[in-house]
């Protein structure tokens, strides 16, 4: 029997905490459906929210794709917990069935906190705190020479513009055991060669079915904006970075080239490519590459800007 409905499983790591990633990925969950029951009349979708960290849910393992967040704290706290050895060992699931069932296995996407963990499970690098502290804001990352033409950085050329929130870097990485998962890194903090701007490692595919991203493509201008007018957030930015480059990155966030091509074409990318490998298994209609609609960034502007 065809099978026509796809299950989607969001992946909580905000610790039961208000944040703003849930309702943009289902922003861009709810993107992706339109567009493939418009090509798939009667096709379902079913949405799942698991909590792991503060309420001990783990990935449902019927879910076809997986989105996994950020989160605040440290990677390593309860890392060896019950929900987070059960994380781990969904990963460790994943990996073996990408590796039996390529064309049916789940594919996921770890995000920031997410992503740290799962660089720590799969010992591709290490996982420090910044030794200047938290780093935030509007940055560029810079795509790897082996990421290139790979489907979610080829459309940014040598970078692309994304937001970043966090205390801990991958750094020193292990391109042994990397190359031992058929991995490879996709971004990185400096261009290549270099280390001016920071020394971490900001994507990965881990293996095949699991790719991470250090920053945060899911986040929309809505998101952002709540975040930079906060007065508490924008005295941290202000101290760390100074009252300049704060004024640079509002105007930063008005540019259509920048962060708002991130949240148009990034996730959008991932979620399409990975639904045409799966339609094309039950003989649906493909959705074909996103198209760069920034005014679903700028969509919400009149009401919040």
């Amino acid at each position: 029997m065809t099978t026509t409905k796809l299950k989607i499983c969001y992946v909580d790591m905000c610790n039961g905490l208000t944040n703003q990633a849930g309702r943009c990925f289902r922003r861009l969950i709810d993107g992706l459906k339109a567009k493939a029951v418009a090509k798939n009349p009667g096709l379902e979708f079913d949405f799942v929210h698991v909590q792991p960290r503060n309420l001990g849910e783990l990935p449902d393992r019927t879910a076809d794709l997986f989105l996994s967040s950020g989160g605040p704290g440290s990677p390593y706290d309860g890392y060896e917990d019950p929900w987070c050895t059960g994380y781990r060992s969904f990963l460790d699931w994943a990996v073996e069935r990408n590796q039996k069932d390529p064309q049916r296995a789940p594919q996921i996407l770890a995000v920031c906190h997410s992503f740290e963990l799962a660089t720590i499970h799969f010992e591709v690098a290490q996982v420090a705190m910044r030794p200047s502290g938290r780093k935030f804001g509007v940055m560029p990352a810079y795509v790897t020479p082996e990421a290139i033409d790979h489907v979610l950085f080829k459309p940014f050329g040598e970078r692309l513009f994304v937001w970043e929130h966090r205390f801990w870097e991958a750094v020193h990485l292990d391109e042994k055991r990397l190359k031992e998962l058929n991995g490879k890194v996709l971004a990185r903090e400096s261009r290549p060669g270099r280390i001016d701007k920071g020394q971490s490692l900001l994507a990965f595919d881990f293996a095949p079915g699991i790719m991470g991203t250090q920053f945060h493509p899911e986040a929309d201008r809505q998101g952002l904006m709540a975040w930079v007018y906060s007065p508490e957030h924008a005295g941290e930015f202000k101290k760390a970075y100074g009252e300049p480059l704060y004024q640079r990155m509002l105007k930063t966030l008005e540019d259509p080239s920048r962060v708002a091509r991130t949240f148009a074409i990034f996730v959008p990318s991932w979620l399409h490519d990975r639904f045409d490998a799966w339609a094309q298994q039950r003989g649906l209609n493909p959705v074909g590459p996103p198209e760069q609609d920034l005014n679903e960034f700028f969509g919400d502007k009149a009401a919040n800007g």
